[in-house]
Formats: C-alpha cells, structure tokens, sequence
C-alpha cells in the first residue's frame, strides 16, 4: 500500500500575501542583522552628518545642518536600496539562494516584491535615526515638505534597486562588490548626492542634475524646504522605468 498523502490532503501554499510579507521580514532581518550593511546605509551617513558641518570646506550657507541634512538622507537612501541590495543579490545569485527561491511557491516575482519591501522598512528606520540626529544638531525642514520627501525617498529607492538589480544580475558577485562600492564613494563625493554640485561647479552641476544621484538629492534639499521637485522626480521616474526594463532583460538568476 502507498504511502503517498493523497492530493486532496496536502497543505495549500499560504496565501502570496503572507509569503510575501515573510519573505520581506527575512530579508529586512538580513539588512539591519548584516554588520556592514549598518556600516555603510547608517555609520557612514552619520560621521558624513557630523563631518560635513564641522568641516571648513565647502563654504556652505548657515545653519550649515539645513544644507547638509537632505542631502545625508539621500546618501542613507542610496547606501540601502543601492549598495546594500546589490551586494546582498550578488553573493545570493552566486550561492543560488535566488535560483533556489524562484522555484519555490514564493516565485520569483514574489522575491522581489519581498525585497522591495524590506528596503522600505529598513529604509524607514535609517531615515528616522539620522533625521533625528540631524533634528538634534539643529536642522529645521519645513514639516510640509514631508509628503514630497516621502515621494522623493520612493521613487529613489526605486530607480537604485533597479540599478543594483542591473548590476547584481549581470557581474560575479566580486565585482558587483568592488562596483557597488566604488559607486557609492563616486556619488557621494561627486554626484550632486550630500550637497548640490553648485556648491562646487556649475559645470558639474549641469552634468549630476540629471543623474539619479543628483535627482535624488536636489529632490530631498527641494523637499525640506518646502518646494515640490517636479523636475528631480521626473528625472528619478525615468531612471526608475528605464533601469527596471533593463533589468527584467538582462537579470540572470544564477551564475
């Protein structure tokens, strides 16, 4: 006589809500648990926050903390929907953690969305404690530009996902390493990301305001002080479509 349980007495699949959801509590778990995740999405955008307003170059209007607040949010955005997301996918396609998952009932669209939405969570946290520490040192946004802020934080979160899906489904897992971080250094220091490339050339700043980076943080500077970046989200919304296109055609799910 067979052992086998018959069909009909088989648990069905949770729900693809749940597993979504579960799915996106584990991988934010891996994001705030992950030592130099922390170091670079909330260490670094802190000492950035402190260095920047005791540092005598550049000259920066005062309060000095207005001007660099919004633009240490944007590096905070950056460092997890980018950096960390990019690595963290690498090292799971070379591992087959992805291959592995996309057959399970999650599926690989469901992986994804699990991976968007523990960006935002970790996100939201990241957010909050360097907001707070930039509160505390004397930053004053204007509070009705929270709602654009909210809108400028996602559709930045979404156009570098998107880029570290690019690069995480393209490259071995070591150059997706040694690109993604050679990519957050470039954007900080040149991007038009923790301050407005004006501060430093008008030049440069024809050039970043239409990268992502320099969409991002005009979009964040605009945001607290009230105004609405219509021209920054439209540049964040075309990154945001044409690298996800680019990604659904080139990502690969294994080595």
């Amino acid at each position: 006589m067979s052992s086998a349980t018959p069909p009909s007495a088989r648990p069905s699949p949770a729900p693809a809500s749940r597993r979504v959801l579960a799915q996106a509590g584990y991988e934010a778990g891996v994001l705030l648990r992950n030592g130099e995740q922390l170091l670079v999405s909330l260490v670094l955008p802190l000492l950035a926050l402190v260095g920047l307003l005791l540092a005598p170059y550049p000259d920066l209007p005062e309060p000095r903390v207005d001007a660099v607040a919004p633009g240490v949010l944007a590096l905070v955005v950056v460092s997890t929907a980018f950096t960390g997301q990019a690595i963290q996918t690498g090292f799971d396609r070379r591992y087959g953690v992805l291959r592995l998952l996309g057959t399970t009932p999650l599926g690989r669209d469901g992986l994804l969305m699990g991976k968007a939405l523990a960006v935002l969570a970790a996100l939201v946290g990241q957010l909050v404690v360097v907001g707070a520490a930039a509160l505390t040192m004397g930053w004053r946004p204007a509070w009705s530009g929270l709602p654009t802020g909210v809108v400028s934080v996602a559709l930045g979160a979404w156009a570098f996902v998107a880029l570290a899906l690019v690069l995480a489904g393209t490259l071995r897992a070591e150059a997706v390493l040694a690109l993604a971080n050679l990519v957050w250094v470039l954007l900080a220091g040149a991007g038009g990301l923790l301050l407005a490339s004006e501060v430093f050339s008008p030049g440069l700043a024809a050039v970043t305001r239409w990268l992502p980076s320099g969409a991002l943080g005009d979009a964040m500077r605009l945001s607290a002080d009230g105004g609405l970046p219509w021209a920054p989200w439209l540049v964040l919304l075309g990154w945001a479509l044409v690298l996800s296109a680019v990604a659904v055609r080139t990502f690969r799910w294994d080595d």
